[in-house]
């Protein structure tokens, strides 16, 4: 259970309080390489990002609120604020929201980038959600679009590029 809060930890978009890991630890260098984090301009023209993670060879998985214009994903990547030689910086060919995405509710907020790459797939964990939205800024009133009920859409969607 704990790698799996890990890993949705990584998903909270900045400024809504996930630079605060509550009771987390850093992890060792480059042991979850399937981790993404997604760079984009806003309408207003400030940069935010996101995070994600590779599902499949060239796709990634986010929440189809953390969408704009220029996105990039960050691949291999420990600490973001050193240039690592296993960073890749990777411009995304193209997002896939999901259909039925309602951004005032947050309802089905889930979406794919197609991470033009060929970066390794590596799933051994589990994955369970993609954060929707944050209620507060505590880790703990987030809530999460279950992946699992997505499948099917994921499945057909990366099937289809």
């Amino acid at each position: 259970m704990p790698a799996v809060l890990i890993l949705l930890t990584f998903l909270l978009p900045l400024g809504d309080g996930a630079e605060e890991v509550i009771g987390g630890h850093e992890v060792p260098p480059h042991s979850r390489p399937y981790m993404a984090l997604i760079s984009f301009l806003k309408v207003d023209g400030n940069r935010s990002s996101c995070g994600g993670f590779l599902v499949r060879d060239y796709f990634v998985l986010t929440a189809a609120h953390c969408t704009g214009s220029s996105m990039t994903v960050i691949l291999g990547a420990h600490n973001l604020h050193e240039q690592e030689k296993t960073q890749q910086i990777i411009p995304v060919e193209k997002a896939i929201p999901h259909l039925g995405y309602n951004p005032l509710n947050h309802s089905n907020d889930i979406m794919l980038l197609k991470g033009d790459s060929g970066a390794p797939l590596v799933c051994d964990n589990k994955a369970y959600g993609v954060l929707s939205y944050v209620k507060s800024k505590k880790i703990s009133s987030g809530v999460f679009t279950k992946v699992v009920y997505f499948l099917p859409w994921i499945s057909q969607n990366t099937e289809l590029l």
